[in-house]
């Protein structure tokens, strides 16, 4: 680490701030301090603990568990493309799929399926 500390480190409230994954520091602060975050598969629980790039987050965000390696440290909290470029996703987000295997997965049917389902009782429609 360099005599001022900065440039090989930086706090990891301030971290996940500029990798906008926190809308505001106090939140990641909040996160880290109710120890929800892992450094390296250790939890923590002090937002002024510094990370380097290398470092492995595990971290929930939502309802998915964030695993995610720090790349670069950055400057700033710019736009999201430069906030990307600060972190490598080793546990991509499942993407929810509306329609598993072609069946239907609503809970009521169609209108369509109703008005058929009516007539094959033999009641009028209306």
């Amino acid at each position: 680490m360099s005599d001022d500390g900065s440039a090989e480190s930086l706090r990891i409230d301030k971290w996940l701030f500029h990798a906008r994954f926190f809308k505001t520091r106090s939140l990641a602060a909040r996160v880290v301090g109710e120890g929800k975050l892992r450094v390296d598969s250790t939890r923590i629980s002090k937002p002024s603990r510094m990370v380097s790039p290398g470092d492995v987050l595990t971290f929930p965000k939502g309802d998915a568990i964030r695993v995610i390696r720090i790349v670069a440290l950055g400057t700033r909290r710019g736009p999201a493309p430069e906030a990307q470029t600060l972190y490598e996703d080793l546990a991509p987000p499942e993407t929810k799929s509306r329609d598993p295997g072609g069946m239907q997965t609503e809970k009521r049917p169609h209108a369509r399926d109703r008005r058929k389902a009516r007539l094959l009782r033999g009641k009028p429609l209306d």
